[in-house]
């Protein structure tokens, strides 16, 4: 059995800690057997000779014993484990009654030494141990009595015996009850520990950002996250007014915080922005009070804002799906109204120009009405298709393979274009998943063609396929399992601002005498598949990122 500190706290540490305990029995036993040794050859004239042998006998163990405890404990740092502390605890009985038989035996002053060392015994060793030493003791007190009294044993030592009993049982009761509220402290001490621990690892490599400022607005608390988002080394600047340097770049965190200073106001949500680059980066803020330690008084306010760009995005992309799913069910009823009495006016339009009266002027009329009622006629079976997308049949298909093709065929296309390089980074095995494979290869065709287009004669077009674990995906996407990742980068000159904000819908397009129903085509079946499609574009070129679920929903259209 190895012996356990019981705790922290100040009061339990002093009374149980066996090391602290056991270097006063080292002390006590020294000056008792000391000063015994000394007692004795004072009075060596008037005592037997027995008695001084008997005191030297008892000091050299004593200073023996406690050397080499000493080395155990205090030098070697090793746990003092039962049989150590029996050992103790059995010579110091024999040293007591050695004292008490020299200082005349039940009537001894000194037979109340028993009782120090009894106590010490219930504080370190269970309740039983320590009964049976009492036991030890009082034979040895009533051994040394009976002897030194000729063989009488008065009442005066049966209650010193009681006494030593009750002490036994007392002291061993209340040790057990204190070790038992001190084992109980430190198991809550464990766990406030391991919750502590637990809580400064979250906000250490939490992605929000989370400061704290007092009333004056000096920094208690900045994570990592705050300082990176902020592009501020606050944790520098703890006990500092920091809301000022906030303000140049978060001005939504610190006017948050200052307003809960100033009115008492609490942001349960709010959007900011940050300044980064000459760019303005959408935030999400929350702001809360917090009382405690963090100050002696006064009030503290705690900041936590997290960059929620890819959550905007996303809230786009639901918005615009929504937009293509009205455009799309209101292209197809006007398609049906439109295409048939098209049909009809080019058919009239064709018999007019072949009758033998017509004339050249209405030949010729006749002609560019036909030609475009053709154009029309191909842009509503264009439409037609934009409307009707949707995921036919979802089977097995190698996900690798459908990139290569695309790109293949792209890159052989009469109108590719200017004659770019194509690069082609993909893993080195399948990449299995279910779904459309012809409605996938169209989509990655027209992004692939798209950027052949886009890209000058000397750029390159890179098409890379990887799959994505969930921590490796933007933050706020709908997946809770790997997504594969397909980007199609050009090196062109970027999508204007005017048409970024509705590059997927219909007839928005760069192309001169596009119909501008390829990305929303492209956008269509990708939805199909449960997936989305993100778009960075800058003037060094724009890169389509295409997000397809591993374990997509099942079958069926875009909701």
């Amino acid at each position: 059995m190895v012996l356990r500190l019981i705790g922290n706290d100040e009061t339990y540490h002093a009374v149980l800690d066996p090391r602290r305990l056991l270097r006063w029995i080292y002390l006590g036993r020294l000056v008792v057997a000391t000063g015994s040794f000394v007692a004795t050859l004072l009075f060596a004239l008037f005592t037997d000779p027995r008695g001084t042998f008997l005191a030297t006998v008892m000091l050299l163990t004593s200073m023996g014993l406690t050397g080499l405890s000493f080395v155990r404990t205090e030098v070697n740092r090793r746990p003092p484990k039962a049989g150590f502390l029996y050992a103790q605890f059995v010579h110091d009985l024999l040293l007591i009654t050695s004292v008490v038989h020299l200082s005349g035996g039940a009537e001894s002053q000194f037979s109340a030494l028993y009782i120090l060392v009894m106590a010490a015994a219930a504080l370190l060793l269970p309740i039983g141990s320590s009964l049976l030493l009492a036991m030890l003791g009082s034979v040895l007190f009533a051994g040394d009595a009976f002897l030194v009294g000729g063989g009488q044993l008065s009442p005066y030592l049966m209650l010193q015996l009681a006494v030593f009993t009750l002490v036994a049982v007392g002291t061993g009761y209340i040790a057990a009850r204190l070790q038992q509220a001190g084992e109980g402290r430190q198991r809550l001490q464990a766990e406030l520990e391991r919750m502590q621990l637990r809580a400064a690892d979250i906000l250490t490599n939490i992605r929000a950002g989370i400061v704290t400022v007092d009333d004056a607005g000096r920094l208690l608390y900045a994570n990592p996250a705050a300082s990176a988002l902020v592009g501020v080394p606050l944790d520098r600047a703890v006990g500092t007014p920091v809301l000022d340097r906030l303000r140049a770049a978060a001005p939504g965190v610190a006017d948050a915080l200052a307003l809960h200073h100033r009115d008492g106001l609490v942001t349960a949500r709010a959007e900011g922005v940050l300044l980064r680059g000459g760019e303005s980066v959408p935030i999400g803020i929350t702001t809360t009070s917090v009382s405690g330690d963090l100050r002696a008084e006064g009030r503290a306010t705690t900041a936590i804002f997290q960059d929620i760009s890819d959550q905007k995005r996303l809230e786009a992309m639901r918005l615009r799906a929504q937009r293509l799913e009205a455009v799309a069910e209101l292209s197809a009823s006007l398609a049906h109204e439109i295409k048939n009495p098209l049909a009809s006016i080019h058919s009239a339009v064709e018999q007019m120009s072949r009758r033998p009266a017509a004339s050249a002027d209405d030949r010729t009329l006749g002609a560019l009405i036909l030609r475009e009622s053709e154009r029309l006629s191909r842009l509503l079976s264009e439409f037609l298709d934009f409307a009707r997308v949707q995921v036919q049949r979802r089977e097995p298909l190698d996900l690798r393979q459908v990139v290569q093709g695309a790109a293949a065929l792209a890159g052989t296309h009469p109108d590719r274009g200017a004659q770019a390089s194509l690069t082609l980074d993909l893993p080195p095995g399948p990449v299995p998943l279910r779904g459309d494979e012809d409605l996938l290869h169209r989509a990655l065709f027209n992004l692939i063609l798209n950027a052949f287009q886009a890209s000058p004669p000397s750029g390159r077009v890179l098409v890379r396929l990887r799959t994505l674990e969930p921590s490796e995906q933007p933050t706020g996407l709908p997946f809770r399992a790997p997504a594969h990742a397909i980007e199609v980068r050009d090196e062109g000159v970027g999508i204007p601002a005017e048409v970024s904000d509705r590059l997927f819908e219909p007839f928005a397009t760069t192309k001169p005498g596009g119909s501008g129903l390829g990305l929303a085509m492209v956008h269509r079946a990708i939805e199909a598949h449960r997936g989305l499609i993100l778009v960075d574009s800058s003037a060094a070129g724009t890169c389509f990122t295409i997000l397809l679920p591993t374990d997509p929903p099942p079958l069926g259209a875009v909701t």
